[in-house]
Parts: C-alpha cells; structure tokens; sequence
C-alpha cells in the first residue's frame, strides 16, 4: 500500500509563515493587509492561484509570488508547528511496510527543507512538489506525475489531505482520498470534493490506511 501525504495542514500547521509572508507581499506592493484570519484560505491551492484571485488577477500576480518566496524561504517556512501525533503515525505506517511519500503544490525544494527541519524526511520514500515555473502545482498535474516517475498502481494508493484539492487531483488519477479535518479545509468542502473518509486526529488516520481504502465508496456521509 502506498499512501501520498499533503503538507500543509496536514502534516504541519504553517498559518503563520504562510499569511505573513502574504502580508509582507502585499505590503511590499502598497496593497490593503488583511489580518492573518482572514488569509487561511490561501492554505493549500497553488500559490498562483491564491495571489490571482487575491490580487483581482492584476499584472502583479507574478511579483507578488516573487515577494512571497523571498520572505517564505528566509523565515517563513520556519514559521511551521508539526501537528501533535503525526510523528507517530508515519513511524507506525513506514514500520507496517505503507511506502509513503509527500505530494505538496508547494516548492519541492521549501517542502524538503521543512521535512529535514522537522526530522520527518526520513520517513518519506520521495518527497514531491512544485516547481519555480508552477509546474505540478496543481494536484491533478503533481499525482500525475507521481504516478509517473514512482510507477505504482493507483488502486493501490491513497492521498491524504487536508484541502479540496487533494481529492480533486486524487479522483482525477484514480486514487481514493482521505479527508483530514485538523487542516484548513470544512468537512463540507472534504465531502463535496469526494473523500472517502473523514479523519478528525492523526491518532485515527493509520486504521483507514491500512485497511487499503482506495477499496472504500469514494463518497461518505457527514459523520
């Protein structure tokens, strides 16, 4: 069994590096500051796409993702907490034979960093994301490309995830998908976009793992 892992907001919680970064863009472009509250929808699509709907789709999309990174890779990416439990968890799955891998729309090279930062790369067989041309930003395009490079069957993997997007490329190369619901996506938004599961703590997630859910109905009722 082959189980692929989102980053943020899944295995850490990064709301603080990620908004702040997206304030000191913005103030960097003489745009309004929303309050950190208020940008954690930012948390989980590609970058591009949080700064186009953010910024009205302006000509200063690109900058603005420029500015982001400067700050992100310096301090933000730091500014990270591993959710309590997940340690544990992927001890217990990389024990139990689940090869694991990460599949992030984030920098591939931000993700490594983070993981080594944290003493949770060693639990990873690869370690998957975005490119500095946005390439493999989306989901679809990055399990896509997993599923190229590691070559295993889909029925045989699960995505696990905290956003829509994570089902939605999933079920787009034919993997079933586990919601997390400790992230920053709703329950709704999980079941909508067609999880198989809902998991409310990492404590609960290696059972449906393990009983090789990419075999479950690829929707659920709300519990």
């Amino acid at each position: 069994m082959i189980a692929l892992f989102d980053l943020d907001g899944t295995l850490t919680d990064p709301k603080t590096g990620i908004t702040r970064s997206v304030q000191y863009a913005l103030g960097k472009l003489g745009r309004p500051i929303p309050e950190a509250d208020d940008l954690t929808w930012m948390i989980g699509p590609p970058l591009i796409a949080g700064f186009t709907e953010l910024l009205g789709g302006s000509d200063e999309v690109q900058e603005a993702v420029r500015l982001y990174r400067e700050r992100y890779s310096a301090i933000g990416l730091y500014e990270n907490e591993v959710y309590a439990g997940i340690p544990a968890l992927l001890q217990n799955l990389q024990e139990r034979g689940i090869r694991l891998y990460v599949a992030t729309s984030k920098l591939q090279v931000f993700a490594r960093w983070i993981l080594d930062h944290f003493d949770l790369s060693r639990f990873f067989s690869e370690i998957y994301g975005s490119e500095l041309d946005n390439r493999n930003a989306d989901k679809r395009d990055l399990i896509r490309h997993i599923l190229e490079q590691e070559r295993f069957n889909p029925m045989n993997a699960v995505m696990i995830g905290d956003r829509k997007h994570d089902a939605i490329g999933a079920k787009a190369n034919g993997l079933a998908s586990i919601g997390v619901t400790w992230g920053y996506g709703s329950r709704q938004e999980l079941l909508d976009a067609g999880v198989a599961r809902l998991v409310d703590a990492p404590q609960d997630l290696a059972e449906p793992i393990l009983m090789r859910t990419a075999t479950m109905p690829r929707r659920a009722a709300a519990p």
